[in-house]
């Protein structure tokens, strides 16, 4: 990897990681990481004055977050062709495991308001898993740069 397009990669994870750290936040301060805080802020709850979310809500939090995700997990997956695990294994799972879980992730809130509680579990796991899999896709790319 040349030196230049290694300071690019560092920079973009580091901002990364800012990305992850932030949303992590803002997840826990909206619902909670818990199945009852997730059910509560899209079924709303009169008693905490939380408003039902609606279609149309939904749609405007998920429409910029489609486009974001789909770049963001495309990116750094790029970076990955550039290191040795390009032709692995390793390389087509995590691809499908990132999209799969981020879509999974983006899509979960639907099905909570039409009243599969279920998906509450899959909003909250695919949410924990889609930030590990951005780290340890993060990792292996650090590792490929400083070559440990």
């Amino acid at each position: 990897m040349q030196q230049a397009y290694k300071y690019s990669v560092v920079y973009f994870l580091a901002f990364s990681l800012l990305l992850l750290l932030s949303s992590l936040l803002l997840f826990d301060d909206k619902m909670t990481l818990s199945i009852n805080g997730i059910l509560q802020y899209y079924n709303g709850n009169a008693d905490k004055f939380i408003i039902e979310k609606s279609w149309s809500t939904i749609l405007k939090i998920i429409l910029p977050h489609i486009f974001a995700f789909g770049l963001f997990l495309m990116v750094l997956l790029h970076f990955i062709l550039f290191t040795k695990h390009k032709k692995s294994q390793l390389f087509s799972k995590l691809t499908y495991a990132l999209f799969i879980v981020a879509f999974l992730e983006i899509f979960s809130p639907y099905f909570i308001i039409m009243g599969f509680d279920f998906f509450a579990y899959i909003k909250l796991i695919s949410f924990i898993l889609l930030e590990l899999l951005i780290l340890f896709t993060s990792w292996l790319l650090i590792a490929s740069i400083f070559e440990f």
